[in-house]
């Protein structure tokens, strides 16, 4: 469908989760024949790179995001919003060039909007089709509706059926046109068993941009050192990988997309930011989790109050973090709807569009 179709796939930077989300889409397109691109930075680059240690690959690099240590992250983001819209210039001007130079016959952008060309067939993915802020919601709504319909389709990454995993951000009173619901689409297998007992009982994995990272990290192993067995916490560091053990408490740097399954299938308890992807990967292998929102971050926020509403995860703030209290709660088993099927429409509308 896609035989030899060279096509770049280039995620967001901010974390994990957008490069994490590339991994199915960049084996759908390998199973379809085409030759998929890396384009990243950071620590992006170093995931993709180890999941596909093979593909070429180009460095994109993107604003470098860092919020406050308060609870808000207001005016923190605020400050850094015109470096965010010099960097949508410095990548679309990068992307003119290297269009050329890699030979592209299309590019699949998550949440890079600079990465779109007028003569080449281009796909947005996203899942914030109405995102929320405390300020100009509707402004940023209006720019951000804009800057979707400037790409050929939008791949929503959530189950059409509201709320989905996504709520309001992604099921709004009007889907733009070139916009279709691809499903909740995750790297994990959802029929991967746990094929051994790792020992783990409670398995932490943390990502996002600092300090707040580490903030949450160091409240996590000092908790987790006071709680009976032995745990697991996974930094969300590909560029640094490391292992250590600290008490109880195995901190590992980075896992790899299979050695994370098999590490979260084993746990007693999961406990994680509510970032859309993870919860996304959470869901296909039908787990519920402790998720504890990014501080002052809209997205993970409202996620956070959606799903405690929803009842499919059990939320804390990370001010009052309390382990031993989410111990004591009966998570429910998650329902997955599957993507594939959504997916592949998507993909045979990418071939039509690219002439395959």
């Amino acid at each position: 469908m896609l035989h030899g179709a060279r096509i770049l796939v280039a995620p967001l930077d901010w974390g994990l989760g957008h490069a994490a989300r590339c991994v199915p889409v960049i084996k759908a397109l390998q199973a379809h024949g085409a030759v998929p691109i890396l384009g990243a930075d950071g620590g992006p680059m170093a995931l993709l790179r180890q999941e596909f240690p093979a593909l070429e690959h180009v460095r994109i690099p993107g604003a470098v995001v860092r919020y406050g240590r308060g609870s808000s992250q207001l005016w923190s983001l605020t400050r850094q919003f015109p470096a965010m819209i010099r960097s949508v210039r410095a990548e679309h001007a990068l992307f003119q060039r290297l269009k050329q130079q890699l030979q592209l016959d299309a590019v699949i952008s998550d949440q890079r909007f600079g990465l779109r060309s007028d003569d080449l067939p281009s796909v947005l993915i996203t899942h914030q089709v109405f995102p929320f802020t405390p300020i100009a919601q509707g402004a940023l709504r209006r720019f951000n509706r804009w800057q979707i319909s400037r790409f050929d389709r939008c791949w929503v990454m959530d189950e059409a059926e509201a709320p989905g995993l996504a709520g309001d951000l992604s099921h709004g009173a009007q889907l733009p046109t070139n916009a279709r619901y691809i499903g909740a689409v995750s790297r994990f297998d959802p029929h991967m068993q746990a094929t051994e007992r790792k020992g783990f009982r409670i398995v932490a994995v943390i990502s996002g941009p600092e300090p707040q990272r580490t903030m949450l990290e160091g409240s996590l192993i000092e908790q987790l050192q006071h709680t009976e067995g032995q745990h697991l916490l996974i930094q969300g560091l590909p560029a640094k990988p490391g292992d250590r053990q600290q008490g109880n408490v195995r901190v590992r740097g980075h896992l790899s997309g299979q050695d994370l399954q098999q590490a979260l299938l084993g746990a007693e308890l999961i406990i994680s930011r509510s970032g859309y992807t993870t919860l996304m990967d959470l869901a296909a292998i039908r787990r519920s989790a402790l998720i504890v929102p990014t501080p002052g971050q809209p997205e993970q926020e409202y996620l956070g109050t959606l799903h405690a509403r929803t009842g499919r995860f059990f939320v804390q703030k990370q001010s009052a973090l309390n382990v031993a209290d989410a111990l004591q709660q009966v998570l429910p088993e998650q329902r997955h709807s599957g993507s594939g099927s959504a997916l592949e429409q998507a993909l045979k509308d990418l071939a039509a569009l690219i002439g395959r």
